[in-house]
């Protein structure tokens, strides 16, 4: 074949699994368990439920960490997959986007499948930020502050929010509080449907007990983690209305209304159609487009606008054609400032049904691949919806945005789409005030 008749191929999202996410530091699940092992539980999670798919097949593993040391070092990509049992011809690579990197390994393996390098591939992340906290071992290069490449502020993600709500005044504390309450219900609410439980891989724990009076260990102890560890169902407004503002005296970004530190892993199945219907695979989501884009750093939460902007142009499509959207709670206030551009309701039902990062963690590089894990499992149950996104804002001013096709779709009316469109309607005044 001549390159220049080249087919772009058709890219699908096969299966994705994740490990429950744990709450950083020496009390968390996860405390004494390392990050490759996390990461190593999806994989081989991901062979087992997919007994179709021949190891061999497999084409590459592309595996992000932020930190990319000690336990996330060493070529995680490889040393996972050799750690997993995939027979040594396939190959594996590290990737890092910060907070996107599980996206990133998605999007530049899924280009791989479309361009025709790949058939199949694993991609996911991990971050143990108990083990490694953000920005541990980092060394800034002094030009940054020298020559004010970058406000200082912008090198703290908690400040860039306190930015957000500077830029957008419209966007109070009460109003992010009343949206993080809402998320942690809206994920009791998914665990009590079993909407989260099914794509949660179990991992055993070893816990070390605490010293008694006298100095000498209490024993030890393995826990079996089935569910995620930060969820605080129940929290009310007054719960958060308390909190302390750690970046601003009298600001507005707090633990409540914000993601936590957290540890986990996630990793997916990606394949061509031809190789997935091959292979008898299932198709959960199909690749329609995705962006990445830069923004000022300061503000790196406005990032997912215009990396929507920019898949939707790559896609042809609108904000109007897309029927769920996973988006990641760094911050309220992040979510907000999305919402209120393309003038969507802080309660639209199409937007993170299953509640998100704010309730159930946030270990940086693995988050991609949760959304498109809750993407995929709503995509399954609402038959009503074409189109999906997952998008996320990146440290250091990015944002990144994949648009996915739903495989179920029938062109049935939902109620709950119906109502969301109400609801974008009645909201259709917020882009113009937030641009304004």
């Amino acid at each position: 074949m001549s390159p220049n008749a080249r087919q772009v191929r058709e890219v699908v999202f096969v299966d994705g699994v994740r490990t429950p996410f744990g709450k950083a530091g020496e009390k968390g699940i996860y405390a004494s368990t390392r990050a490759d092992d996390l990461v190593v539980k999806c994989i081989r999670e991901l062979m087992r439920r997919n007994p179709s798919l021949p190891a061999e097949r497999i084409d590459d593993v592309a595996i992000a960490a932020t930190t990319q040391t000690g336990d996330q070092g060493l070529t995680i990509g490889r040393t996972a997959a050799l750690l997993a049992g995939l027979p040594r011809s396939v190959p594996g690579f590290a990737i890092d986007r910060m907070c996107a990197g599980a996206m990133t390994a998605v999007t530049t393996t899924a280009s791989g499948i479309g361009f025709g390098a790949y058939d199949v591939v694993i991609a996911g992340g991990v971050e143990h930020m108990g083990h490694h906290p953000m920005g541990s071992g980092t060394d800034p290069n002094p030009r940054f502050m020298s020559e004010r490449l970058v406000d200082p502020a912008a090198l703290n993600m908690g400040n860039t929010a306190e930015n957000l709500h500077d830029r957008f005044p419209k966007i109070t504390k009460e109003r992010t509080d009343r949206y993080a309450v809402n998320s942690q219900n809206k994920l009791a609410a998914a665990y009590d449907k079993g909407q989260i439980q099914p794509d949660l891989v179990p991992v055993a724990s070893f816990k070390a007990e605490p010293k008694n009076a006298e100095g000498v260990s209490t024993g030890n102890s393995w826990n079996l983690n089935t569910v995620d560890e930060p969820p605080r169902p129940g929290t009310t407004m007054e719960d958060l209305a308390g909190l302390r503002t750690p970046f601003r005296p009298h600001g507005r970004v707090t633990a409540g209304n914000a993601a936590g530190l957290n540890d986990g892993a996630t990793a997916a199945i990606l394949a061509s159609s031809e190789a997935a219907e091959e292979l008898g695979l299932p198709v959960k989501m199909k690749l329609v487009s995705y962006g990445f884009a830069g923004v000022e750093p300061e503000v790196m939460g406005i990032g997912p606008v215009p990396a929507t902007e920019k898949a939707l142009k790559n896609a042809g499509l609108s904000i109007e054609d897309i029927g769920l959207f996973e988006i990641n709670e760094a911050f309220a206030v992040q979510v907000l400032s999305f919402l209120d551009y393309f003038g969507i309701a802080d309660d639209d039902p199409r937007v993170n049904r299953y509640g998100g990062a704010i309730a159930v963690g946030h270990p940086l590089a693995s988050s991609g691949v949760r959304l498109m894990n809750q993407l995929a499992r709503q995509f399954e149950e609402d038959h009503s919806v074409q189109y999906g996104i997952t998008t996320m804002c990146i440290g250091l001013g990015m944002g990144a945005t994949v648009i996915w096709e739903n495989p179920h779709f029938d062109g049935s009316q939902s109620t709950d789409l119906s109502s969301a469109q109400d609801a974008a309607t009645e909201a259709s005044t917020h882009q113009q005030e937030a641009t304004a």
